[in-house]
């Protein structure tokens, strides 16, 4: 049986069935599905993925909602980039192919937010093309079964997994299922040659497998060289007037771009400035346990700071911003926060502090 083959069968029988996104050609909810599952994992992806589809079930839904609709949907679910160009694609459908998603892989790669893997797979769900995908699970098959050495980001590595990924393909004289083949792969890197500890003993590849013949499925996919992470630091200020906290909207750009955000400092000092400066003198901004998130490329150590004000503070510049900042500033109800597009550290800090029913903390009494 040959390579596609053995996937399909294998796929058919011991795959995944079942996800949400599963048994569609609908183009909209498999690219859904595909730009959310890049570098995310499934079991966190299911419930966005039901939930946006709830609120925005087509795509002309999503092209003529705002993006400020939008990224509540996507709140929590990290790589921001991917919402916005998300929001960005809908609407390039919509004006520029009459709201039909083309059925070329090459077209499909030419809309904003959409690699040629992403395209490929797309074009495979749904039209049943021949084209290849290459996500991080693939590649890691890939690399053990013809014993593929180096760093899968190179460029020259990388076309020779393409290139391994499109003989399987064009080798094939018989009808492929291309769905069951590309979610076959999928589930292959997924469940069962994953990163830590690879099933060999049920993968309907190892009999042909080069790194499980040479016993070398721990060195294989080449391990990244692993920089150090730079250390970042912030202090945010929780400033609660009448059951709303005040946030400020991003700009469209950076790991955080267009969600609502917690006004931020250099340091505690600088915050505790800004406060006396806005509120008075006799006002002090209490400190809350800091704690850490850790980003891609760097580790960001969180400060919070909590102010409850009884008169309406002055609004504060954007760091950075040279444009009328105070459009970017907005009161968030305290029981609106957990519908809001918060990135996760702060919703979590802000709805784990607030009792999101009664709109006050649980166990910290009012400052002044």
């Amino acid at each position: 049986m040959s390579f596609a083959g053995t996937v399909i069968q294998w796929q058919r029988e011991r795959g995944r069935h079942g996800l949400p996104w599963q048994g569609s050609r609908d183009p909209y909810r498999v690219w859904l599905s595909e730009i959310m599952l890049q570098q995310t994992q499934v079991a966190t992806v299911i419930p966005y993925y039901v939930r946006f589809l709830s609120r925005f079930p087509t795509l002309k839904s999503l092209a003529e909602a705002s993006q400020e609709e939008v990224m509540p949907y996507w709140a929590g679910l990290g790589y921001y980039a991917r919402a916005r160009n998300l929001h960005r694609c809908a609407k390039v459908v919509l004006d520029d192919w009459h709201g039909l998603f083309p059925e070329n892989a090459n077209d499909i790669a030419s809309l904003p937010g959409i690699g040629p893997s992403t395209a490929n797979a797309i074009a495979a769900f749904c039209y049943n093309a021949r084209q290849p995908i290459l996500d991080g699970n693939v590649k890691r098959v890939f690399c053990r079964y013809y014993a593929i050495e180096g760093d899968t980001q190179k460029k020259a590595v990388e076309n020779r997994l393409w290139d391994v990924a499109w003989q399987h393909l064009e080798g094939a004289t018989d009808n492929i299922d291309m769905a069951a083949y590309t979610q076959g792969l999928m589930d292959l890197g997924a469940t069962v040659c994953t990163r830590g500890k690879p099933a060999c003993g049920v993968c309907p590849l190892a009999d042909e497998c080069v790194a499980r013949i040479e016993g070398r499925q721990a060195q294989l996919p080449t391990a990244r060289l692993r920089k150090s992470v730079p250390q970042r630091q912030v202090c945010v200020l929780i400033l609660e007037h009448e059951d709303r906290i005040l946030m400020y909207r991003r700009a469209d750009k950076g790991i955080w771009g267009g969600l609502l955000t917690l006004p931020e400092f250099a340091d505690r000092q600088a915050c505790s400035s800004y406060v006396q400066h806005s509120l008075g003198e006799s006002v002090t901004a209490m400190p809350l346990a800091a704690f850490e998130h850790v980003f891609t490329h760097f580790r960001l150590h969180i400060e919070p700071m909590l102010v409850h004000a009884k008169a309406m503070p002055a609004l504060m510049p954007a760091a950075g911003d040279s444009t009328d900042h105070t459009s970017r500033w907005q009161w968030v109800e305290l029981g609106a926060l957990a519908e809001s597009a918060l990135p996760a550290p702060l919703k979590t800090l802000l709805t784990g502090y607030f009792d999101a029913e009664t709109g006050v903390a649980s166990d910290t009494p009012r400052l002044f």
